[in-house]
């Protein structure tokens, strides 16, 4: 059993490899430094902005869209809303027509607080006339600056999911913490709608002084 749990951990690092580039983000979540490399890639129909790191999992997503619910990446002001139902009507009406406004911006952040994937701590923005700023220099780099107060929710592993998961899920978040390490992608890494349970417990998540510099190609 050490043997196979060890040969999925090194397959998972060989597949993947370290994808190092030379994209940057920084961050203070809750006045903790946040600094890693991010990256763009496709979460179920968008493209996000996303940033990882491990010891313990984190994960910091940014999503830019136009008004018509496409992804965008024109230099301008997004205003940031809420990033569970980021396309009300009512933000529409709101911002459209102001001259201001490039588009809107959804702000997620996702914390491991019990290992191996046990329990998260995640932030989702909220509508409070806050933004994220974006510029794009000649050779493609975008760069933008954002802060926020994410609306904060924890969520630990359904009883149900632990035991029938049995060691099959175990090694399977090992594996996937393991990619994350290797490579610099989130693998996984949220807990809603993966076997765990949100609680009642909620609190607000601060991000403040972010930039990112990130080349376009």
């Amino acid at each position: 059993m050490r043997l196979l749990f060890f040969s999925l951990l090194l397959t998972a690092t060989a597949s993947f490899g370290q994808i190092a580039n030379d994209n940057t983000l920084t961050a203070q979540v809750d006045g903790k430094d946040f600094t890693t490399q991010p990256r763009r890639i496709r979460i179920g129909n968008y493209w996000w902005i996303t940033a990882n790191t491990v010891k313990p999992d984190k994960s910091l997503r940014i999503w830019l869209g136009s008004f018509n619910g496409e992804d965008a990446l024109e230099p301008g002001t997004y205003v940031v809303v809420d990033a569970r139902d980021p396309y009300r009507k009512e933000y529409r009406k709101k911002y459209e027509g102001l001259e201001k406004y490039k588009g809107i911006a959804a702000i997620r952040y996702i914390e491991e607080t019990r290992e191996p994937r046990m329990e998260y701590h995640v932030g989702d923005s909220q509508n409070n006339d806050e933004t994220v700023v974006v510029t794009k220099a000649a050779d493609g780099t975008l760069e933008a600056t954002f802060s926020g107060k994410l609306a904060g929710t924890y969520w630990k592993e359904k009883a149900s999911a632990t035991v029938f998961g049995g060691v099959g899920r175990l090694m399977s978040k090992m594996e996937d913490k393991a990619i994350t390490k290797a490579s610099g992608y989130d693998s996984d890494i949220d807990p809603e709608g993966n076997g765990y349970k949100k609680q009642d417990k909620k609190d607000e998540i601060a991000i403040s002084n972010g930039k990112i510099r990130l080349k376009i190609k």
